[in-house]
This record gives C-alpha cells, structure tokens and sequence, in this order.
C-alpha cells in the first residue's frame, strides 16, 4: 500500500495530466515496444519542434486521467507499452509525426486517439494524419480565392490593350493622311 505522500503526488500528477489533456487539441496513444533510443531522440526532437508533448507512462495512471476528462473509451488500449503524444494546438501535428514514424518502424504501433472532445481509434488517427496542414488549407484556400482575381485582372489587360490599340491605330491614320 503506497504511502499518503506518493498517493497525493500521484493523484496530483494525474490532475497535471487531465488537465493537460483538457487544453490539447488532440492526443495519440502509441506502443513504443523495440523503439531505439537513437529513433526515439529523433521522434522527441521532432514533436518537440511541432509543440507536441511526448511522454511515456503508465497505463494505471493513464486509466485515471482518461476516466477524469471522459475519454474512457481509450482505456481498452491501454496495454504494453504505451506512451501519449499530446499536441497544444495543432490538432493534427502528433496524429501526421507519430503515424509518418509507425510508417517505417514496424514496432511502433498507433493504438488511438482523441480530438475536438471524441475519440479515434486507429484508422481515424491515420486519417487525421492525411489531413493537409492549417497552413497548406490557408495556402490552398488563398490561392482559391486569387485564381479568379488573376482571370479577371487578365481579361481587363487584354481589353484595355485592344481598345489602346484601336487608339493607336486611329491617331496613326491621320498622321498617315497628313503625309
């Protein structure tokens, strides 16, 4: 039976956590089972860069926490070992890192997931993942918008430039009439 201190730093722990997971914007679950440790810098380094959380832990304390913020489905994944990928604010950041990761090491298995308040399992991670990023959406969207802007602009040149023509055409014909 833990102490009365190690319960409250554990249960304070889990509060950190739920809390955490609240504020995400989306979360992945993953078996990190046979993962190097050089292949896990290179993982960490690079969600780190994208604002992503990466931490193992254990599957009882991850029970809790998704019991508390009220997604209890995930807890039927929580076996081996698992670790959680938490992403602040881009919702798809940790789904596109950890799935792209899964992709070329066959012991590194996406379990599930959560986003906007529901839970994914592992084929709506990997479709998370497919998903283009928000600044590729803006890009597309923006050009959206200028391909129409750019037609319209091309049409008004060539107007413009027919009617200076039929212009200067009409002032060469005095001039021509005058010599």
């Amino acid at each position: 039976m833990p102490s009365a201190k190690i319960l409250s730093e554990k249960q304070q722990r889990v509060a950190e956590l739920s809390e955490q997971v609240k504020a995400s914007a989306a979360g992945v679950i993953v078996n990190y089972f046979k993962t190097t440790v050089e292949d896990d810098t290179k993982l960490r380094k690079e969600l780190r860069e994208a604002g992503v959380d990466y931490m193992v832990l254990k599957n009882t304390m991850l029970r809790f926490v998704f019991d508390e913020v009220g997604y209890s489905e995930l807890n039927s994944q929580l076996e081996g070992m698992t670790a959680i990928a938490i992403s602040k604010e881009d919702p798809v950041a940790a789904a596109k890192i950890v799935s792209k990761f899964a992709e070329t090491h066959k012991d590194y298995e996406v379990k599930a997931g959560y986003v906007d308040g529901g839970v994914l399992d592992a084929a709506g991670v990997k479709a998370l993942a497919e998903i283009p990023s928000k600044e590729m959406l803006i890009a597309k969207l923006l050009g959206s918008l200028q391909s129409p802007l750019y037609g319209l602009a091309y049409v008004l040149q060539a107007k413009i430039d027919k009617e200076n023509e039929g212009s200067a055409d009409e002032a060469a014909e005095p001039a021509a009439a005058e010599a």
